[in-house]
């Protein structure tokens, strides 16, 4: 079982910047995938980014395209999201996710493990 901690939201205003962090503890493999999805008051939960543990590679919905970036530092055990730019429909909890199939699902079911999220909120 993977646990999963973020950090790093709050209150920002249109345009600026803010890193979330997800700290990775338990037992992972380089075939998994780490993802970051958000959800908004009364919409579904929805994919952001996602990044594959071994090899890096990265997927990213089209509306934060140039704006966001997901990394991983496999030494640490975390993974970020870089987010620039910030829009106030950025607007949402920001879930950090974990699942054996890599990097490429998008749909919440595909991941096994998530952390408790973070709030993030851009004021206009």
């Amino acid at each position: 079982q993977v646990q999963l901690v973020e950090s790093g939201g709050g209150l920002v205003q249109a345009g600026d910047s803010l890193r979330l962090s997800c700290a990775v503890s338990g037992r992972t493999f380089s075939s998994y995938g780490m993802g970051w999805f958000r959800q908004a008051p009364g919409k579904e939960r929805e994919f952001v980014a996602g990044i594959s543990w071994g090899d890096g590679r990265t997927d990213y919905v089209d509306s934060v395209k140039a704006r966001f970036t997901i990394s991983r530092d496999n030494a640490k055990n975390t993974v970020y999201l870089e987010m620039n730019s910030l829009k106030p429909e950025d607007t949402a909890i920001y879930y950090c996710a974990a699942g054996p199939y890599g990097v490429g699902p998008r749909r919440p079911m595909s991941y096994d493990s998530w952390g408790q999220g973070t709030q993030v909120t851009v004021s206009s």
